[in-house]
């Protein structure tokens, strides 16, 4: 017989486990995508975005800076910039799920920006002075990252939450929860991605051949 709360950790440590296997299966995939058909796969998702209806109605977009084993986000900042737009990225607190979307004034702040322990590159800590996107207008648009993907709009991330939580801060702001695009190779695509009830699912996911 179960004890009272019995059934329900089990069933959240098989999916602990679940993501935990999924994860290692897409790492692997992913090691096995050379640099050549990343950047090939890359380039044609900029062309994707920059001509996307919801990309060009869109005035504040957050956009992810891209780590190597994720499609390189470099052309479509460059467009946010050509385009007028105003562009944010994330800034990761460690040892937590919190994250904030800061502005970024060109292309070029990028190389300002400071390397993490993850080789991320971000806003460090000390820098104050850039508007958070939520304390002013907003956000009209997030690209989102991730590990994996399927069909329904669900998302594998890394597993510390941290878009799952702003996105709930997002929906509390009045401007309303940003539409979401995630970005993806098609390796990245999965017949199902296990999820819990708290992982909020993507509006659009794009990857050659979608």
């Amino acid at each position: 017989m179960e004890r009272p709360g019995e059934g329900g950790e089990m069933a959240a440590a098989a999916l602990r486990a679940a993501k935990r296997a999924l994860r290692g299966e897409l790492r692997q995939r992913l090691r096995a995508l050379g640099a050549a058909e990343k950047q090939r796969q890359s380039r044609l998702l900029a062309c994707e975005v920059i001509g996307h209806p919801k990309y060009q109605e869109s005035k504040r977009i957050a956009i992810f800076l891209s780590m190597p084993d994720e499609i390189q986000t470099e052309e479509i900042i460059k467009d946010i910039f050509k385009q007028g737009k105003e562009c944010f990225i994330p800034r990761y607190k460690p040892h937590s799920n919190h994250m904030d979307m800061l502005k970024l004034s060109s292309a070029e702040d990028i190389s300002s920006l400071t390397l993490t322990s993850w080789n991320i590159l971000q806003p460090s800590d000390g820098d104050s002075a850039r508007e958070e996107a939520l304390a002013g207008g907003g956000l009209d648009l997030i690209f989102m990252p991730g590990l994996g993907f399927d069909k329904k709009g669900n998302r594998l991330g890394r597993g510390k939450g941290y878009y799952d939580t702003y996105l709930e801060r997002c929906m509390k702001h009045p401007s309303g929860k940003p539409y979401t695009i995630a970005l993806a190779f098609r390796e990245q695509i999965c017949e199902s991605v296990p999820v819990a009830e708290n992982d909020v699912q993507v509006d659009e996911i794009l990857y050659e051949g979608c």
